[in-house]
Protein backbone atom coordinates (compact mmCIF):
# COMPACT_ATOMS: atom_id res chain seq x y z
CA UNK A 1 0.00 0.00 0.00
CA UNK A 2 1.54 3.44 -1.01
CA UNK A 3 2.29 5.49 1.97
CA UNK A 4 0.82 8.81 2.31
CA UNK A 5 2.83 11.80 1.05
CA UNK A 6 4.95 12.65 3.88
CA UNK A 7 7.19 15.67 3.15
CA UNK A 8 11.18 15.31 3.89
CA UNK A 9 13.32 18.17 3.73
CA UNK A 10 17.17 17.36 3.05
CA UNK A 11 19.57 20.38 4.60
CA UNK A 12 22.57 18.94 3.30
CA UNK A 13 25.58 20.71 1.03
CA UNK A 14 25.84 17.71 -1.36
CA UNK A 15 23.05 17.55 -3.76
CA UNK A 16 23.90 14.29 -4.63
CA UNK A 17 21.92 13.04 -1.18
CA UNK A 18 18.65 14.93 -2.03
CA UNK A 19 19.12 12.92 -6.11
CA UNK A 20 19.74 9.53 -3.98
CA UNK A 21 17.13 9.63 -1.49
CA UNK A 22 14.42 11.56 -3.85
CA UNK A 23 15.23 8.57 -6.26
CA UNK A 24 15.29 5.82 -3.98
CA UNK A 25 12.25 6.97 -2.08
CA UNK A 26 9.13 7.84 -4.29
CA UNK A 27 6.83 7.36 -1.57
CA UNK A 28 8.11 10.39 -0.24
CA UNK A 29 7.75 14.55 -0.83
CA UNK A 30 11.29 15.45 -0.97
CA UNK A 31 12.46 19.31 -0.87
CA UNK A 32 16.29 20.39 -0.22
CA UNK A 33 18.25 23.14 0.81
CA UNK A 34 21.59 23.59 0.53
CA UNK A 35 23.39 25.40 3.47
CA UNK A 36 21.80 25.76 7.54
CA UNK A 37 20.86 29.34 6.77
CA UNK A 38 18.34 28.23 3.83
CA UNK A 39 17.02 25.11 5.72
CA UNK A 40 15.64 27.36 8.98
CA UNK A 41 13.56 29.43 6.55
CA UNK A 42 12.30 26.26 4.45
CA UNK A 43 11.03 24.60 7.76
CA UNK A 44 8.95 27.73 8.52
CA UNK A 45 7.69 27.83 4.62
CA UNK A 46 7.66 24.60 3.92
CA UNK A 47 6.16 22.89 7.10
CA UNK A 48 8.06 19.78 6.54
CA UNK A 49 6.90 16.38 9.00
CA UNK A 50 10.42 15.74 9.41
CA UNK A 51 14.18 17.01 8.44
CA UNK A 52 17.53 15.29 7.28
CA UNK A 53 20.00 17.23 8.58
CA UNK A 54 24.08 17.11 7.57
CA UNK A 55 26.09 17.74 10.42
CA UNK A 56 29.49 19.45 8.23
CA UNK A 57 28.22 21.71 6.02
CA UNK A 58 29.30 25.45 5.18
CA UNK A 59 28.56 28.62 7.21
CA UNK A 60 26.10 27.50 9.97
CA UNK A 61 26.61 23.72 10.66
CA UNK A 62 23.85 21.45 11.57
CA UNK A 63 24.34 21.27 15.56
CA UNK A 64 23.63 25.36 15.02
CA UNK A 65 20.57 24.50 12.83
CA UNK A 66 19.58 21.68 14.99
CA UNK A 67 19.59 24.20 18.35
CA UNK A 68 17.93 27.02 16.65
CA UNK A 69 15.32 24.36 15.32
CA UNK A 70 14.92 22.97 19.05
CA UNK A 71 13.48 26.91 20.09
CA UNK A 72 10.62 26.64 18.15
CA UNK A 73 7.39 26.09 19.22
CA UNK A 74 6.26 23.32 17.21
CA UNK A 75 8.92 22.02 14.64
CA UNK A 76 9.43 18.49 13.02
CA UNK A 77 11.35 15.48 13.78
CA UNK A 78 14.93 15.49 13.10
CA UNK A 79 17.42 13.16 11.83
CA UNK A 80 21.13 13.76 11.70
CA UNK A 81 23.51 12.53 9.18
CA UNK A 82 27.47 12.78 9.30
CA UNK A 83 30.26 10.90 8.03
CA UNK A 84 32.07 12.37 10.80
CA UNK A 85 30.77 10.18 13.67
CA UNK A 86 32.22 11.49 16.93
CA UNK A 87 30.92 10.37 19.86
CA UNK A 88 30.22 13.73 20.88
CA UNK A 89 28.61 14.99 17.97
CA UNK A 90 26.32 12.21 19.00
CA UNK A 91 25.80 12.82 22.61
CA UNK A 92 24.55 16.93 21.27
CA UNK A 93 22.34 15.93 18.66
CA UNK A 94 20.86 14.31 21.38
CA UNK A 95 20.73 16.82 23.85
CA UNK A 96 19.29 18.96 21.57
CA UNK A 97 16.07 16.82 20.42
CA UNK A 98 17.16 14.59 17.22
CA UNK A 99 15.73 11.48 17.02
CA UNK A 100 18.35 9.41 15.68
CA UNK A 101 21.96 9.78 14.09
CA UNK A 102 22.78 8.23 10.88
CA UNK A 103 26.45 7.70 9.68
CA UNK A 104 26.90 8.09 6.01
CA UNK A 105 27.56 6.37 3.91
CA UNK A 106 24.17 5.18 4.34
CA UNK A 107 21.61 2.75 2.25
CA UNK A 108 18.22 4.50 0.93
CA UNK A 109 17.43 1.52 3.04
CA UNK A 110 18.42 1.84 6.11
CA UNK A 111 17.10 6.14 6.00
CA UNK A 112 13.49 4.28 4.78
CA UNK A 113 13.71 2.23 7.92
CA UNK A 114 14.52 4.93 10.29
CA UNK A 115 12.22 7.62 8.81
CA UNK A 116 9.71 5.33 8.96
CA UNK A 117 10.15 4.15 12.73
CA UNK A 118 10.57 8.19 13.79
CA UNK A 119 7.32 8.84 12.04
CA UNK A 120 5.62 5.93 13.76
CA UNK A 121 7.10 7.38 17.11
CA UNK A 122 5.85 11.00 16.64
CA UNK A 123 2.51 9.31 15.82
CA UNK A 124 1.86 7.14 18.68
CA UNK A 125 3.44 10.25 20.77
CA UNK A 126 0.81 12.45 19.30
CA UNK A 127 -2.19 9.52 19.99
CA UNK A 128 -1.15 9.66 23.49
CA UNK A 129 -0.86 13.30 23.60
CA UNK A 130 -4.64 13.45 22.43
CA UNK A 131 -5.61 10.75 24.51
CA UNK A 132 -4.29 12.58 28.00
CA UNK A 133 -5.99 15.67 26.78
CA UNK A 134 -9.73 13.92 26.08
CA UNK A 135 -8.78 12.46 29.52
CA UNK A 136 -7.64 16.00 31.36
CA UNK A 137 -10.76 17.93 29.34
CA UNK A 138 -13.01 14.82 30.81
CA UNK A 139 -11.99 15.39 34.03
CA UNK A 140 -12.09 18.78 33.65
CA UNK A 141 -16.25 18.89 32.17
CA UNK A 142 -16.88 17.03 35.16
CA UNK A 143 -16.07 19.46 36.97
CA UNK A 144 -17.81 22.30 35.18
CA UNK A 145 -21.01 21.10 35.74
CA UNK A 146 -24.31 22.66 34.03
CA UNK A 147 -26.01 21.84 30.89
CA UNK A 148 -27.86 25.30 30.83
CA UNK A 149 -27.83 27.01 28.00
CA UNK A 150 -25.76 29.96 28.89
CA UNK A 151 -23.20 27.36 30.50
CA UNK A 152 -23.33 24.97 26.93
CA UNK A 153 -22.37 28.28 25.39
CA UNK A 154 -19.16 28.83 27.45
CA UNK A 155 -18.64 25.34 26.95
CA UNK A 156 -18.68 25.22 22.90
CA UNK A 157 -16.62 28.65 22.95
CA UNK A 158 -14.07 26.81 25.54
CA UNK A 159 -14.18 23.88 22.87
CA UNK A 160 -13.25 26.26 19.72
CA UNK A 161 -10.99 28.02 21.17
CA UNK A 162 -8.80 25.55 23.37
CA UNK A 163 -6.55 24.69 20.15
CA UNK A 164 -6.01 27.95 18.90
CA UNK A 165 -3.18 30.45 20.16
CA UNK A 166 -5.03 33.43 21.12
CA UNK A 167 -5.30 35.04 24.40
CA UNK A 168 -8.14 34.71 26.69
CA UNK A 169 -9.86 36.82 29.18
CA UNK A 170 -12.53 34.97 31.47
CA UNK A 171 -14.65 37.78 32.83
CA UNK A 172 -17.46 36.96 35.64
CA UNK A 173 -17.74 37.30 39.49
CA UNK A 174 -16.04 35.71 42.55
CA UNK A 175 -16.92 32.12 42.26
CA UNK A 176 -17.53 31.21 39.14
CA UNK A 177 -15.38 28.84 37.83
CA UNK A 178 -12.97 31.14 36.44
CA UNK A 179 -9.97 29.00 37.11
CA UNK A 180 -11.19 25.62 35.68
CA UNK A 181 -12.27 27.21 32.30
CA UNK A 182 -8.28 28.43 32.12
CA UNK A 183 -7.48 24.97 33.10
CA UNK A 184 -10.10 23.62 29.97
CA UNK A 185 -8.61 26.16 28.09
CA UNK A 186 -4.97 24.48 28.24
CA UNK A 187 -5.67 20.86 28.79
CA UNK A 188 -7.64 20.99 25.75
CA UNK A 189 -5.05 22.78 23.91
CA UNK A 190 -1.70 21.39 22.20
CA UNK A 191 0.09 22.68 25.06
CA UNK A 192 -1.24 20.04 27.08
CA UNK A 193 1.44 18.14 28.13
CA UNK A 194 3.27 21.46 29.29
CA UNK A 195 3.34 23.41 32.73
CA UNK A 196 -0.01 25.19 33.93
CA UNK A 197 1.27 28.32 35.82
CA UNK A 198 -0.96 30.01 37.85
CA UNK A 199 -0.74 33.57 39.04
CA UNK A 200 -3.22 35.55 41.67
CA UNK A 201 -1.92 39.50 41.02
CA UNK A 202 -4.10 40.22 43.69
CA UNK A 203 -2.44 37.84 46.39
CA UNK A 204 1.20 38.86 45.51
CA UNK A 205 2.18 42.44 47.20
CA UNK A 206 2.60 44.75 44.28
CA UNK A 207 6.02 45.38 44.96
CA UNK A 208 6.95 41.65 44.29
CA UNK A 209 4.94 41.01 42.03
CA UNK A 210 7.50 42.24 39.10
CA UNK A 211 10.11 39.61 40.57
CA UNK A 212 7.33 36.83 40.95
CA UNK A 213 6.46 37.02 37.24
CA UNK A 214 9.57 37.88 35.15
CA UNK A 215 12.38 36.72 37.63
CA UNK A 216 15.15 38.78 38.92
CA UNK A 217 18.99 38.31 38.94
CA UNK A 218 21.67 37.77 41.62
CA UNK A 219 21.95 41.26 43.51
CA UNK A 220 19.26 42.74 41.72
CA UNK A 221 17.99 44.12 45.50
CA UNK A 222 18.81 43.12 49.14
CA UNK A 223 17.95 39.11 49.73
CA UNK A 224 18.52 38.42 46.17
CA UNK A 225 21.37 36.05 46.75
CA UNK A 226 20.99 34.00 43.59
CA UNK A 227 19.59 34.64 40.25
CA UNK A 228 16.02 33.11 39.72
CA UNK A 229 13.67 32.54 37.03
CA UNK A 230 10.28 34.00 37.18
CA UNK A 231 6.83 32.58 36.49
CA UNK A 232 7.19 33.09 32.55
CA UNK A 233 9.93 30.95 32.45
CA UNK A 234 8.41 28.02 34.96
CA UNK A 235 5.53 28.53 32.09
CA UNK A 236 7.63 28.20 28.75
CA UNK A 237 6.01 26.01 26.45
CA UNK A 238 3.24 26.03 28.51
CA UNK A 239 0.00 28.03 29.66
CA UNK A 240 0.18 31.03 32.28
CA UNK A 241 -3.08 31.76 34.25
CA UNK A 242 -3.14 35.16 35.45
CA UNK A 243 -5.76 35.33 37.77
CA UNK A 244 -7.27 39.34 39.11
CA UNK A 245 -5.24 40.28 35.85
CA UNK A 246 -7.43 44.04 37.28
CA UNK A 247 -5.64 44.21 40.13
CA UNK A 248 -2.04 44.37 38.27
CA UNK A 249 0.23 47.55 39.14
CA UNK A 250 -0.35 49.76 36.23
CA UNK A 251 3.89 50.19 36.04
CA UNK A 252 3.49 46.60 35.31
CA UNK A 253 1.41 46.37 32.54
CA UNK A 254 3.82 47.70 29.98
CA UNK A 255 5.55 44.65 30.69
CA UNK A 256 2.94 42.28 30.20
CA UNK A 257 2.53 44.04 26.94
CA UNK A 258 5.78 43.12 25.38
CA UNK A 259 5.05 39.90 26.56
CA UNK A 260 2.34 39.84 24.62
CA UNK A 261 3.46 41.38 21.46
CA UNK A 262 7.16 40.34 21.35
CA UNK A 263 7.32 36.82 23.65
CA UNK A 264 10.16 38.35 25.55
CA UNK A 265 10.99 40.82 28.82
CA UNK A 266 13.74 41.30 30.61
CA UNK A 267 14.74 39.63 34.62
CA UNK A 268 14.62 42.33 37.03
CA UNK A 269 18.28 43.71 37.52
CA UNK A 270 18.77 42.27 34.46
CA UNK A 271 20.12 43.60 30.85
CA UNK A 272 19.30 40.68 28.23
CA UNK A 273 16.12 39.69 26.78
CA UNK A 274 14.69 36.55 27.61
CA UNK A 275 12.46 34.89 24.92
CA UNK A 276 9.51 32.78 26.39
CA UNK A 277 6.68 30.85 24.22
CA UNK A 278 3.85 31.06 26.63
CA UNK A 279 0.11 31.28 26.13
CA UNK A 280 -1.42 33.69 28.36
CA UNK A 281 -5.10 33.00 29.58
CA UNK A 282 -6.36 35.86 32.40
CA UNK A 283 -9.53 36.54 34.59
CA UNK A 284 -10.97 39.26 36.32
CA UNK A 285 -14.04 40.43 38.40
CA UNK A 286 -13.82 43.47 37.51
CA UNK A 287 -15.00 46.17 35.62
CA UNK A 288 -11.83 46.76 33.15
CA UNK A 289 -13.37 49.40 31.34
CA UNK A 290 -14.10 51.11 34.18
CA UNK A 291 -10.51 51.00 35.25
CA UNK A 292 -9.55 52.30 31.99
CA UNK A 293 -11.62 55.01 32.37
CA UNK A 294 -9.97 55.69 35.64
CA UNK A 295 -6.87 55.84 34.18
CA UNK A 296 -5.98 52.43 36.15
CA UNK A 297 -5.49 49.95 33.24
CA UNK A 298 -3.92 49.80 29.97
CA UNK A 299 -6.62 50.59 27.18
CA UNK A 300 -3.92 49.12 24.44
CA UNK A 301 -3.25 45.98 27.14
CA UNK A 302 -6.86 45.32 27.40
CA UNK A 303 -7.40 44.84 23.73
CA UNK A 304 -4.46 43.16 23.49
CA UNK A 305 -6.01 40.37 26.53
CA UNK A 306 -9.69 40.69 24.56
CA UNK A 307 -8.50 38.54 21.76
CA UNK A 308 -11.67 36.36 23.14
CA UNK A 309 -13.66 36.45 25.76
CA UNK A 310 -15.61 34.09 27.66
CA UNK A 311 -18.25 35.21 30.27
CA UNK A 312 -19.13 32.91 33.00
CA UNK A 313 -23.04 33.82 34.20
CA UNK A 314 -23.39 33.77 37.74
CA UNK A 315 -25.57 30.89 39.65
CA UNK A 316 -28.59 33.11 40.09
CA UNK A 317 -28.78 33.38 36.11
CA UNK A 318 -28.65 29.51 35.88
CA UNK A 319 -30.60 28.00 38.67
CA UNK A 320 -31.45 24.81 35.88
CA UNK A 321 -28.03 23.74 37.21
CA UNK A 322 -27.94 23.84 40.87
CA UNK A 323 -30.00 20.21 41.10
CA UNK A 324 -26.63 19.19 38.91
CA UNK A 325 -24.10 21.11 41.02
CA UNK A 326 -25.84 19.67 44.64
CA UNK A 327 -25.74 16.16 43.71
CA UNK A 328 -22.56 16.38 42.08
CA UNK A 329 -21.12 17.75 45.53
CA UNK A 330 -22.74 15.38 47.43
CA UNK A 331 -21.16 12.85 46.05
CA UNK A 332 -17.36 14.20 45.67
CA UNK A 333 -17.62 15.35 49.68
CA UNK A 334 -19.21 12.05 50.20
CA UNK A 335 -16.78 9.86 48.51
CA UNK A 336 -13.84 12.32 50.09
CA UNK A 337 -14.91 12.28 53.48
CA UNK A 338 -16.31 8.71 53.55
CA UNK A 339 -20.26 9.74 54.23
CA UNK A 340 -23.53 7.67 53.50
CA UNK A 341 -24.94 8.51 50.30
CA UNK A 342 -27.78 11.42 51.25
CA UNK A 343 -30.09 13.04 48.97
CA UNK A 344 -31.51 16.45 49.72
CA UNK A 345 -35.37 16.69 50.68
CA UNK A 346 -37.66 18.38 47.91
CA UNK A 347 -38.15 21.18 50.59
CA UNK A 348 -34.04 21.51 51.20
CA UNK A 349 -33.76 21.60 47.72
CA UNK A 350 -36.33 24.79 46.96
CA UNK A 351 -34.68 26.41 49.26
CA UNK A 352 -31.38 26.48 47.26
CA UNK A 353 -33.24 27.20 44.11
CA UNK A 354 -34.64 30.22 45.47
CA UNK A 355 -31.46 31.85 46.89
CA UNK A 356 -29.39 34.32 44.81
CA UNK A 357 -26.25 32.78 46.03
CA UNK A 358 -23.87 35.96 46.01
CA UNK A 359 -20.75 34.05 46.27
CA UNK A 360 -21.72 32.03 43.51
CA UNK A 361 -20.59 27.93 42.94
CA UNK A 362 -17.87 28.59 45.55
CA UNK A 363 -20.90 29.78 48.60
CA UNK A 364 -22.87 26.86 47.12
CA UNK A 365 -20.17 24.11 47.44
CA UNK A 366 -19.33 25.29 50.44
CA UNK A 367 -22.48 24.61 52.11
CA UNK A 368 -23.00 21.16 50.51
CA UNK A 369 -19.30 20.06 51.99
CA UNK A 370 -20.89 21.42 55.93
CA UNK A 371 -23.95 19.40 55.13
CA UNK A 372 -22.08 16.19 54.15
CA UNK A 373 -19.70 16.16 56.89
CA UNK A 374 -22.25 17.15 59.78
CA UNK A 375 -24.62 14.71 58.01
CA UNK A 376 -27.57 17.23 58.55
CA UNK A 377 -29.39 19.21 55.59
CA UNK A 378 -31.31 21.22 58.47
CA UNK A 379 -27.75 23.55 57.98
CA UNK A 380 -28.95 24.47 54.80
CA UNK A 381 -32.39 26.29 56.55
CA UNK A 382 -30.96 27.44 59.29
CA UNK A 383 -27.65 29.27 57.25
CA UNK A 384 -29.78 30.46 54.00
CA UNK A 385 -32.44 31.86 56.70
CA UNK A 386 -29.98 33.70 58.31
CA UNK A 387 -27.79 35.25 55.13
CA UNK A 388 -31.51 36.55 53.59
CA UNK A 389 -32.93 38.14 56.57
CA UNK A 390 -28.87 39.62 56.98
CA UNK A 391 -28.72 43.53 55.85
CA UNK A 392 -25.62 42.45 54.07
CA UNK A 393 -27.57 40.00 52.15
CA UNK A 394 -28.09 41.85 48.50
CA UNK A 395 -28.42 40.11 45.16
CA UNK A 396 -26.02 41.52 43.10
CA UNK A 397 -27.24 42.44 39.59
CA UNK A 398 -26.31 40.52 36.38
CA UNK A 399 -24.96 43.39 34.63
CA UNK A 400 -23.10 43.60 31.26
CA UNK A 401 -19.25 43.56 31.25
CA UNK A 402 -19.30 47.67 31.10
CA UNK A 403 -20.47 47.75 34.50
CA UNK A 404 -23.48 50.33 33.19
CA UNK A 405 -27.17 49.79 32.65
CA UNK A 406 -28.46 46.89 30.54
CA UNK A 407 -31.03 48.97 29.45
CA UNK A 408 -29.02 51.54 27.98
CA UNK A 409 -27.18 50.33 25.09
CA UNK A 410 -27.82 47.11 22.94
CA UNK A 411 -25.03 44.21 22.60
CA UNK A 412 -23.91 45.93 19.33
CA UNK A 413 -23.62 49.35 21.30
CA UNK A 414 -26.37 51.22 19.18
CA UNK A 415 -27.68 53.75 21.48
CA UNK A 416 -31.05 54.28 19.04
CA UNK A 417 -32.31 51.15 19.57
CA UNK A 418 -35.81 51.23 20.34
CA UNK A 419 -35.77 48.11 22.68
CA UNK A 420 -32.82 49.17 24.84
CA UNK A 421 -34.46 53.22 24.81
CA UNK A 422 -37.55 52.00 25.82
CA UNK A 423 -35.73 49.91 28.64
CA UNK A 424 -33.70 52.87 29.96
CA UNK A 425 -36.62 54.86 30.14
CA UNK A 426 -38.90 51.61 32.12
CA UNK A 427 -35.80 51.73 34.49
CA UNK A 428 -35.45 55.19 35.11
CA UNK A 429 -38.95 55.52 35.86
CA UNK A 430 -38.67 51.82 38.17
CA UNK A 431 -35.63 53.82 40.20
CA UNK A 432 -37.27 57.15 40.86
CA UNK A 433 -40.51 55.25 42.48
CA UNK A 434 -38.32 53.56 44.48
CA UNK A 435 -36.97 56.51 45.62
CA UNK A 436 -39.60 57.78 46.24
CA UNK A 437 -41.48 54.92 48.42
CA UNK A 438 -38.15 54.56 50.52
CA UNK A 439 -38.24 58.62 51.10
CA UNK A 440 -41.93 57.78 52.35
CA UNK A 441 -41.40 55.07 54.63
CA UNK A 442 -38.00 57.02 56.18
CA UNK A 443 -36.12 54.40 54.57
CA UNK A 444 -38.01 51.73 56.03
CA UNK A 445 -37.57 48.88 53.32
CA UNK A 446 -40.29 46.23 54.47
CA UNK A 447 -42.59 48.91 54.61
CA UNK A 448 -41.20 49.85 50.98
CA UNK A 449 -41.52 46.72 49.72
CA UNK A 450 -44.98 46.13 50.95
CA UNK A 451 -46.28 49.83 49.14
CA UNK A 452 -44.68 48.58 46.06
CA UNK A 453 -45.87 45.20 46.18
CA UNK A 454 -42.76 43.83 45.83
CA UNK A 455 -40.83 41.21 47.88
CA UNK A 456 -37.98 42.32 50.01
CA UNK A 457 -35.23 40.54 48.87
CA UNK A 458 -36.55 42.29 44.98
CA UNK A 459 -36.44 45.66 46.49
CA UNK A 460 -32.86 45.13 48.24
CA UNK A 461 -32.22 44.18 44.79
CA UNK A 462 -33.57 47.24 43.29
CA UNK A 463 -31.61 49.48 45.63
CA UNK A 464 -28.23 47.86 44.78
CA UNK A 465 -28.78 47.78 40.99
CA UNK A 466 -29.98 51.63 41.06
CA UNK A 467 -26.99 52.34 43.81
CA UNK A 468 -29.79 54.26 45.71
CA UNK A 469 -28.03 53.62 49.17
CA UNK A 470 -25.81 56.84 47.74
CA UNK A 471 -28.94 59.05 48.25
CA UNK A 472 -30.27 57.89 51.73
Amino acid sequence: MKKEKIKILIIDDDPKVSWLLSEGLSDYEFVSARDGSEGIQMVTTEKPDLVLLDIKMPGISGLEVLERLSRLPSRPEIIMLSGHGETDNIAKSKHLGAAEFIHKPFEVKEIEIRVQAVLEAKKLREEVRELKSQLKSRNQYEQFIGDSPKMMQVKSIIEQVAGSELTVLIRGESGTGKEIVARMLHNMSTRADEPFTKVNCAAIPRDLLEAELFGYEKGAFTGAHKTKPGRFEVANKGSIFLDEIGDMPLELQSKLLQVLEQQEFVRVGGIHNIHVDVRIICATNKNLEEAIRRGGFRDDLFYRLNEITVFLPPLRSRTEDISLLVNHFLKKYGDLYQKPTMALSPETMSKLLQFAWPGNVRQLENLIKQVVVRGDESIVTEMLSNLIHSPEYVQTPDLPPSGGSPAVLSESGNVFSLKHRVGAAIANEERRLISEVLTKTNWNRRKAADLLEISYRSLLYKIKEYNLNSIK
